[in-house]
């Protein structure tokens, strides 16, 4: 098997079984993220304590590499602190960019298997989806210290996993 059939296999596990498609019964964190050009839509979810992300989960809807993307991304950084998680992120986005070094890359494990992402431009923003979202997230919480699970990183009283001010969740 070439490297490249064995990357296509990788993204389509991810989307077709994605270990992390679910609500977190108490997220601590919840973001919507869209990209408008494709329509890819997804509610990133994260449970984090003590500065370590400790779950990660997403719903939504959007193409292969969107929903392959964020599974591979919550696969990497539960466990990690949100710094690492940022590092992580900064990793991605370089791979995406053609500036990462190998040592970067292979950081990335399943991930940088969305490598070949960064010569078609059009899916850019689609496997960037859940990352950039992540991103917001935790750079919120640490300039913010926000961690109320009410509170999402837009600040907003709604639950971002059922989109309401009641939710149990919260």
């Amino acid at each position: 098997m070439d490297i490249k059939s064995l990357y296509r296999e990788i993204v389509n596990e991810h989307n077709l079984h994605p270990s992390h498609k679910h609500d977190l019964d108490k997220p601590t964190m919840v973001l919507n993220g869209v990209n408008p050009s494709c329509g890819d839509d997804i509610n990133l979810q994260l449970q984090i304590k003590d500065g370590i992300i400790e779950d990660a989960a997403f719903n939504g809807s959007g193409c292969a590499v969107s929903q392959s993307s964020a599974d591979m991304m919550c696969d990497l950084i539960i466990g990690k602190t949100q710094e690492e998680a940022l590092a992580l992120c900064a990793d991605f986005m370089g791979m995406i960019r053609g500036t990462a070094t190998q040592e970067q890359k292979e950081a990335l494990d399943e991930s940088a298997s969305l490598e070949a992402v960064s010569h078609m431009p059009a899916r850019v923003k689609c496997a960037t989806l859940g990352w950039r979202t992540m991103k917001e997230m935790v750079e919120s919480l640490l300039q913010n210290g926000t961690v109320d699970g009410r509170v999402s990183a837009n600040n907003s009283e709604v639950c971002g996993a059922c989109a309401r001010t009641d939710c149990e969740r919260k």
